[in-house]
């Protein structure tokens, strides 16, 4: 257990967070308020799956979207929002973000920590939406150089490439470590804010109604803190709980695939659901596909320039370069409900393929012999030996390939359209072999081809690699109002309890509007939270 600002010993607090994801930029806002504020972490670094992410954040309107020059509006955007998810329901809580994310940037930007953020073009993911923006609405924070962070970056959690397979991370955090990084020293500058590690929830304290503090445990003792204003959940979501898991969504097995941080396994839910709150999209998840690497593990895969993917019939089913969300969410959905095995998925690609992108790394250097060697990568010199290799009929997947080259040779892909979007059209000259910003280079489009994005399968031998349904977080919980407050199923709110991140249902219901929703409902949840018990009469 670490507890930090130590000349604070007393253990009743205006504001308790639980989790250092996101939510630990709604403790900063707390504590910059005056406002005596603990984060209690259940593991022994802060950051949770934001440590993982890019630390996008879809905040339409912002003053980084603004001085990019972008003219879309923020009404733009909420009609983009009402469209897609089309739930008056979650109207208010669209609304509340919209404003949040706006303001928020602003109080943030006043801090030395944190800068200025900055727009990065990530089209909207869908396209065809009135509203859609082909830029997108994504900021990111600046990087920043371990040397200014000092001690804090110890207790910063360390990428996934790192805890994998060791990458060194070098002398400056970017993406999710950046941006906890940055967030951990504001929030402990601030004097008035106490984080303890190792710290897990175990139940919340009700009285007359009203949540007054938390119990935990802490290096196996039972502790106690009280909050005179109020409890704030961000401890992400359930997606590594297998039981949970099982009970409430249709394809369990993802949890074992998921890249959600490893002590996300819905304690802040189950407390919550224990006194009484009401639940929202227990059933959903942002579901990513997921590359299976040499580890035997997958790793999130964005995007595809090359190959295509086949089910257990030898059948391409979908646009294989469709924004993640979309790709992760059919292949469940099929597979739960077609009859036909979409698990695993298997990513056919020939040698023309890895000629000129190579794989698993940059475009530069042969395939790394243990792609081979683990069997994560395999090699057919027929499409016969192939399809036997993936155990498929081989007059579909002759069919399939064949109806697919025809594709290639016009640039249109008549059945699924790849290639069409803005988002698809990103890909014609990044390598998302996986997704690790650090390996990704540009490469200009074949100009053999009249679509970069649909190479021919006609040069042997042949590849296959298997994808299978991943996530990034489990986006069912805890039903909050616009001010994110925690509600009964009476929808009356639950006095001194908010929810926000991957612990509340989403406000973009089940559908995921573009790069940075689920970091930017965190920070901006935390946020409105904070707004609110601010001015509570306790």
């Amino acid at each position: 257990m670490v507890t930090l600002n130590e000349d604070n010993h007393d253990e009743t607090y205006d504001v308790i967070v639980v989790g250092s994801g996101g939510g630990l930029v709604g403790a900063y806002v707390a504590a910059s308020r005056g406002l005596r504020t603990l984060v209690i972490e259940k593991t022994d670094l802060v950051g949770g799956t934001t440590a993982y992410s890019g630390a996008g954040l879809w905040f339409p309107g912002s003053a980084p979207v603004r001085r990019a020059g972008l003219d879309e509006s923020v009404e733009e955007a909420r009609t983009y929002l009402r469209t897609i998810v089309d739930d008056s329901s979650r109207e208010p809580l669209q609304d509340a973000y919209l404003r949040a994310g706006v303001q928020l940037i602003d109080e943030l930007e006043k801090n030395p920590w944190f800068q200025s953020f900055v727009h990065a073009p990530v089209p909207e993911y869908y396209a065809s939406a009135p509203g859609a923006s082909p830029t997108g609405h994504t900021v990111f924070p600046p990087p920043l150089p371990v040397a200014e962070l000092g001690e804090n970056t110890r207790l910063v959690r360390t990428s996934i490439p790192a805890e994998r397979w060791g990458v060194d991370e070098g002398p400056v955090l970017s993406g999710g470590r950046a941006l906890i990084g940055r967030a951990l020293s504001a929030f402990l500058e601030t004097g008035h804010g106490s984080l303890r590690l190792d710290t897990a929830l175990q139940s919340l304290l009700v009285e007359d109604g009203r949540v007054v503090g938390v119990e935990a445990v802490s290096d196996g003792e039972r502790v106690t803190f009280r909050a005179e204003r109020g409890v704030i959940l961000t401890a992400g979501g359930f997606e590594r709980n297998r039981e949970l898991r099982a009970k409430h969504q249709p394809f369990d097995q993802a949890s074992q695939w998921s890249h959600g941080a490893p002590g996300n396994t819905g304690d802040a839910l189950l407390a919550g659901i224990a006194i009484g709150a009401a639940t929202d999209l227990l059933d959903e998840a942002w579901y990513v596909p997921g590359l299976v690497q040499p580890d035997g593990r997958p790793t999130f895969q964005s995007g595809m320039r090359a190959g295509i993917w086949v089910n257990g019939a030898g059948e391409r089913f979908m646009n294989e370069a469709a924004p993640y969300d979309q790709a992760g969410h059919e292949i469940v959905r099929l597979h739960t409900t077609t009859g036909v095995s979409h698990v695993p998925v298997h990513w056919v690609l020939d040698q023309r393929q890895l000629d000129r992108d190579s794989f698993g790394g940059p475009a530069d250097q042969p395939v790394a012999p243990e792609w081979f060697e683990s069997g994560a990568l395999k090699k057919a010199d027929t499409l016969e030996e192939l399809a036997k290799l993936i155990d498929v009929p081989l007059d579909a997947l002759r069919k399939t390939i064949e109806e697919y080259n025809g594709y290639a040779h016009t640039g249109v892909d008549e059945k699924f359209h790849r290639g069409e979007t803005p988002w698809d059209q990103m890909f014609q000259y990044v390598l998302p072999f996986p997704y690790i910003p650090e390996l990704n280079h540009p490469a200009p489009p074949t100009p053999d081809w009249p679509n970069a994005l649909l190479l021919p399968l006609d040069t042997p031998p042949y590849y296959v690699a298997t994808i299978v349904p991943s996530d990034i977080g489990t986006k069912g919980g805890l039903k909050t109002d616009e001010h994110a407050r925690v509600l009964r199923p009476d929808g009356q709110p639950i006095a001194g309890l908010y929810a926000a991140g991957n612990t509340a249902a989403a406000m973009s219901g089940r559908v995921y509007p573009g790069a940075g929703t689920p970091i930017g409902s965190s920070v901006a949840f935390a946020y409105l939270a904070v707004l609110d018990l601010a001015d509570a009469v306790v």
